[in-house]
């Protein structure tokens, strides 16, 4: 595994923060922030790409050869999609706003087809040869000649500090990708891998492990599907009808696995610092072994679960711009890979000259001070982007590629996923195509969101339970 994911600034404290924003409530604290330029993490996609390819790569090809094809697409313009216009256009002001009036009266606004901030309509054709010339920059001088210590880098350090930032040079060149070891939850015979913390597979797999323990102790059924179970068609396909007491134990297991994600998911390497600081060795509440603690999950999950009701309760962002790929090459060698820029265009701020706009990921900080993913210098946040593979147990061959976009949807389609392929041999499309729940906003106590193609019949069960629930 490798993790490219970006640090905060090394002179960026909660104290710059609290001082930088006037606010009256920590809800407002945290929605100036999660959108403002302090949520800026270093980018660490420019060396994540390079460092993959330098200990993974064939050598067939060099940086620059990869990068070509985006570059291509990037000075000769390609058509919007319909979708993307959309959302595009709804997110312009995320962009603008940065500007003055004469900014924008004069056509500076990045990112815009005139420059004055109009986003481009569907099926227009859109150029961005500034990021023609970054993507060249990057592949030809890498990471920290063509990035980092180039123009691209530069115009991210100024634009940053020019509204108020602290990161600096300093901060871009001393990033560093990690390779931390997979961490992995066998269900049925599959091991299911994640990248761990900072990022937010582990809740999967805390799930996963929650629905063993209910299997094994007998709290709910082992298959998914009643053997009469009804089909329910709609406009667009049939379905295999889920039923609602897996779908209510699968909810509630996925609502374990978050809550403790978002109590204790943060940098790992802090957790090994604050455990030396405190004697509390491996086992802190933030620390892999004692989150994917077997035992530990057994008695949580058998305890608080009930086959009846909903009664798993316990924060918090918007949705994600994720984008996921799965490649397999002739030689059997996958990789499941993921970029975001966390909200739509993230902050919106865009470096001039460069032809994009900069995360937001810091805003998977927490504000609250004595919470372990708590904003602090040089500190990875909360990620809600997971790359993810399965292989079998006995041979350790590889049977999938995976991953899914959509913020805090991530770990519950993989949690999804993964009990349509093997509580119930679905094949791969059907498994994909049958609907899905989701906790839109990734907390113990969020409203569940159902897909068009669950059965009237199960979708009362569940109000009967007591799940809060929307279509």
């Amino acid at each position: 595994a490798i993790n490219g994911s970006g640090r905060s600034a090394a002179n960026l404290t909660l104290d710059t923060v609290k001082q930088f924003y006037s606010s009256s409530s920590m809800i407002e604290l945290e929605s100036k922030f999660a959108l403002g330029v302090h949520s800026v993490t270093v980018p660490g996609a420019a060396r994540g790409w390079e460092d993959c390819i330098q200990k993974w790569g064939s050598g067939r090809l060099t940086f620059a050869q990869i990068l070509e094809p985006a570059r291509k697409l990037a000075e000769e313009g390609f058509p919007v999609s319909t979708l993307t216009a959309l959302r595009w256009g709804q997110q312009m002001d995320c962009i603008t706003k940065w500007y003055t009036e004469d900014e924008v009266e004069s056509g500076q606004v990045e990112m815009s087809v005139d420059g004055k901030g109009a986003a481009p309509r569907p099926g227009q054709l859109f150029r961005n040869p500034q990021m023609a010339k970054v993507l060249q920059s990057l592949g030809e001088y890498g990471a920290k000649d063509g990035f980092y210590n180039a123009f691209p880098g530069k115009s991210i350090v100024e634009t940053i500090q020019k509204h108020g930032g602290v990161m600096t040079t300093d901060d871009l060149n001393n990033h560093a990708s990690s390779y931390p070891e997979p961490i992995c939850v066998n269900y049925r015979g599959i091991n299911v891998w994640e990248v761990p913390p900072n990022g937010q597979g582990i809740a999967g797999l805390i799930a996963l492990e929650g629905l063993n323990s209910l299997e094994e102790n007998g709290l709910v059924t082992s298959s998914l599907f009643e053997d009469d179970a009804p089909l329910f068609e709609d406009s667009e396909s049939t379905h295999p009808q889920p039923s609602a007491e897996m779908l209510h134990a699968q909810i509630e297991m996925m609502r374990l696995g978050f809550g403790d994600a978002r109590s204790y998911v943060c940098d790992p390497d802090f957790v090994k610092q604050q455990n030396l600081n405190d004697g509390n060795g491996k086992h802190s509440k933030s620390s892999i072994e004692w989150l994917l603690n077997k035992e530990r999950i057994s008695e949580r999950a058998c305890k608080m679960f009930d086959a009846k009701k909903a009664v798993i309760h316990g924060k918090p962002a918007p949705t994600s711009c994720t984008v996921s790929f799965q490649v397999i090459d002739a030689d059997g060698n996958a990789m499941s890979f993921v970029n975001s820029n966390y909200m739509g265009f993230g902050t919106g701020l865009a470096p001039k000259g460069c032809g994009f706009t900069l995360q937001n990921r810091g805003a998977g900080f927490s504000l609250e001070p004595a919470h372990p993913n708590v904003l602090e210098p040089n500190k990875r946040p909360y990620h809600t982007i997971i790359p993810a593979m399965l292989t079998h147990a006995d041979t350790d061959e590889l049977f999938a590629s995976l991953s899914n976009m959509g913020g805090f949807m991530q770990p519950q389609g993989h949690l999804q996923l993964v009990v349509n392929l093997f509580a119930n041999g679905l094949d791969p499309q059907t498994a994909i195509d049958a609907p899905r729940f989701c906790i839109l906003d990734g907390t113990q106590d969020g409203i569940v969101y159902l897909e068009k193609g669950f059965h009237p019949e199960t979708i009362a069960k569940l109000h009967q339970m007591g799940h809060k629930m929307k279509p």
